[in-house]
């Protein structure tokens, strides 16, 4: 149960008797929460002015979550508090920045989190990086390695390190080699894929995801980081934020009948508010990519066959195929349209025509997964 004070305080009141301060608010338009420990050993007095404090830092543009991970990290030059700094003064897209802090945990501080900015060497970075290329992981160790050295860049500026031990690794790291998505985009290998989606068994919100996303064939971050906010099932549509897109524009999902009965399904367990596919670990962030790829891993699917990104290949490749519009599945893909005009018409006369071509998308789909059911039959 939850007794709101005003202003995003709110007490969470557990039924066997626990009582918690949460306070709730948005910082880069993604609703978040953080603890102002327990009643009564923090009074309501103390709460709140723990609360006006944070919303002081939010009305600044300042992330309060990160200012408590800055200030609980007291070796001010160890790498995680450096880490942690230098990412509270980055305006990434949520989804980019959700990516980051997803590096930073679970790939870098278990490694060197703690170790003094000043005393870290080449050899250390590489070691922990080799890790990742043991694990067939090449493009993440090149993306973790920028990382690491942006963190150390931004401590020779502030005069809490002399250098960048990253520049010492140049070619010490296999290239990576340029591929498209890996998609399935035979009807019968899809019909296959959507039957191996419906046998998985796994966490429930790991379980929904995979299910929906055939059904929307967004981008991956936009579905991890999906909020419930952004759903009107009533209206039957979903409206991503512009802030949330990578072409920085509204963009309008309409739900087929299937993908409203998935949505429905997962309310009770998720909402009504927050993220719809939270971390398992973490109800204040999305789920990872990481929780999404192992699905398809488990299912028996490799990095060569399908990716996450592989069902907007599926959705391209098979509504071209059949007839429909291109420029209704560009607009459907949230590609960039080059000619303006046409691009500011087209959102303006095609909504009509994409639900339909999205609720046939559904249909098609339903009939690819009962396919080999029915000759069975």
């Amino acid at each position: 149960m939850k007794l709101f004070d005003g202003g995003g305080l709110f007490l969470l009141v557990h039924p066997k008797g626990g009582r918690w301060w949460r306070f709730k608010y948005v910082h880069g338009g993604r609703e978040q929460l953080i603890s102002f420990g327990t009643y009564p050993d923090v009074t309501l007095r103390r709460a709140r002015e723990k609360r006006d404090e944070a919303r002081r830092q939010v009305a600044d543009g300042i992330n309060p979550s990160f200012m408590r991970q800055i200030a609980k990290e007291a070796q001010a030059d160890t790498f995680k508090a450096l880490a942690l700094e230098w990412l509270g003064k980055q305006h990434f897209a949520p989804a980019t920045l959700e990516k980051a802090r997803w590096t930073f945990d679970d790939l870098i501080f278990p490694d060197i989190g703690n170790r003094p900015v000043r005393e870290l060497t080449a050899p250390e970075v590489l070691e922990m990086l080799r890790r990742l290329e043991k694990r067939g992981k090449h493009e993440t160790a090149h993306r973790t390695k920028q990382r690491v050295g942006q963190v150390l860049r931004y401590a020779i500026a502030t005069g809490r390190a002399d250098r960048d031990v990253t520049a010492d690794l140049r070619g010490a790291l296999t290239p990576v080699k340029v591929t498209n998505h890996a998609a399935i985009t035979d009807p019968v290998g899809v019909g296959g894929l959507l039957r191996a989606i419906d046998a998985y068994r796994g966490q429930p919100v790991t379980e929904a995801a995979l299910r929906l996303a055939p059904l929307v064939f967004v981008r991956p971050g936009e579905l991890r980081a999906a909020q419930w906010s952004e759903f009107n099932l009533a209206g039957v549509e979903w409206r991503i934020p512009a802030e949330r897109m990578k072409m920085k524009e509204l963009h309008i999902v309409p739900l087929a009948r299937q993908a409203v009965e998935i949505l429905t399904e997962l309310r009770p367990l998720t909402g009504p508010e927050g993220f719809v596919f939270p971390c398992l670990r973490d109800p204040n962030r999305p789920m990872s990519e990481v929780a999404l790829t192992a699905a398809l891993r488990r299912m028996g699917y490799t990095g060569e066959e399908m990716t996450w990104h592989g069902f907007r290949t599926i959705a391209s490749t098979l509504l071209n195929e059949q007839g429909w519009h291109p420029d209704l599945i560009e607009l459907q893909l949230a590609h960039a349209e080059r000619n303006q005009v046409r691009a500011a018409y087209n959102k303006a006369q095609r909504l009509p025509e994409r639900r339909k071509m999205m609720q046939a998308w559904a249909d098609y789909l339903a009939t690819l997964r009962n396919a080999e059911r029915a000759q069975a039959a």
